[in-house]
């Protein structure tokens, strides 16, 4: 019973004020092993590009350098005779003249311009045609910087490495985040630990996922000194309700749904849980933050199949070093 007591303690929200789980620490090297790691020899990987490899790369850098200097002309000479630019905009420049006309004319409108290519990757098709694709910055005063994905084509002449063609496209957007709407929780980062009762305590940890857009919480509860039960909590921004909410799983298979809400220092959780055994739990809970490193929790009206359960008394969880 107090098995099932303490996965619905754990589903409704005791836990959750910081969770994760810690890497065990690894048993020691046997002393050999470690005089042998001790003196091994750092590795070092070097990239050795081809002559020709090094050759574009060079035309990359002067190509930049021309565009930075405002210079029509000079960029148009990195193109063969024939060679043709599909822009953004879908227009076609094709060959040199087109070229020195449209670069002069766009140079003469923005003075100053800048030109900054990033994330260039270089790849060999033949012995005499390769490819460059990464990505355009261009900076104008006063304005926004531009950017665009990029392939460009270079072929082998007599003069030297040319680009052929060029075809660029609108940067992909930035994948959206909902930091903004969780950002006030952010105090869950990092590890807590509580003492929920003698002789056990509860380990949490809290981290940011990828752009952000969730915090993930991992618990821990110990029963003198070893693991005896564990869960993870996901707490993400709901846009088709406009609120924040969370998902709970346990490892007795217990699972649980929030939703969020504060006012000013204090949040409060509507919780409704599935206990392993299939009875159904709700809760509301309450954390009120009382500085970075202090969190006082409760948990009121906790129901078990429509039986009122008793309350539970303010603990205090407190931030880990």
């Amino acid at each position: 019973m107090k098995r099932i007591a303490l996965s619905w303690l754990l589903a409704v929200g005791i836990a959750g004020t910081g969770w994760a789980q810690e890497k065990p620490p690894e048993a020691p090297l046997p002393e050999a092993e470690v005089a042998a790691e001790a003196d091994s020899p750092e590795v070092t990987v070097e990239l050795v590009l081809t002559e020709d490899e090094t050759a574009i790369l060079a035309a990359v850098d002067s190509y930049v350098a021309a565009f930075n200097k405002g210079d029509g002309k000079a960029l148009a000479q990195h193109w063969t005779e024939d060679g043709e630019f599909v822009m953004e905009s879908g227009e076609v420049l094709k060959g040199h003249d087109a070229m020195i006309s449209q670069f002069s004319t766009y140079f003469e409108s923005n003075p100053g311009v800048k030109l900054e290519l990033t994330n260039t990757q270089i790849k060999m098709i033949s012995p005499r045609v390769a490819s460059e694709s990464g990505l355009a910055r261009v900076l104008a005063e006063g304005q926004e910087p531009s950017e665009t994905v990029y392939e460009a084509i270079h072929v082998k002449t007599p003069e030297g490495w040319r680009i052929d063609s060029v075809k660029e496209e609108a940067a992909p957007a930035d994948a959206p985040s909902h930091y903004d709407h969780l950002q006030s929780l952010e105090w869950m980062i990092g590890k807590w630990v509580d003492n929920a009762e003698e002789g056990m305590t509860i380990e949490t940890t809290g981290r940011w996922t990828t752009n952000q857009n969730f915090i993930v919480r991992t618990f821990r509860v110990f029963i003198e000194d070893q693991v005896d039960f564990e869960g993870t909590q996901v707490i993400g921004w709901d846009p088709s309700n406009d609120a924040i909410r969370s998902w709970t799983f346990d490892s007795d298979g217990g699972f649980g749904v929030g939703r969020w809400s504060n006012n000013g220092s204090r949040w409060t959780v509507q919780a409704l849980s599935v206990l392993p055994d299939g009875r159904r739990a709700s809760s509301t809970n309450i954390y009120d933050v009382v500085d970075e490193n202090t969190v006082q929790f409760k948990s009121i009206g906790r129901q078990v199949d429509g039986q009122l359960m008793p309350s539970i008394e303010t603990l205090t969880i407190i931030r880990a070093e």
